[in-house]
């Protein structure tokens, strides 16, 4: 019998979103360098959390200038 096992592979606790955009749901966009840290890939599926109300969606990964790169 075979079995699909879908495993959570990396973590990033307590983000701050910093932008949304109330007509759209999708993507949601990672500074580069966080997205490598944490080894998330570009359009790898990411499961998302809101603690405020406990709500969870899924989507994908895009990813951003890197917030180092940003601030030079």
């Amino acid at each position: 019998m075979l079995m699909k096992l879908t495993l959570l592979k990396s973590k990033i606790h307590r983000a701050t979103v910093t932008a949304a955009s109330l007509h759209y749901e999708g993507s949601l966009t990672i500074s580069a360098d966080l997205a490598a840290l944490v080894q998330l890939r570009e359009y790898e599926k990411i499961l998302v959390g809101n603690l405020r109300n406990g709500e969870r969606f899924e989507t994908y990964v895009i990813s951003a200038r890197s917030a180092i790169a940003s601030r030079s």
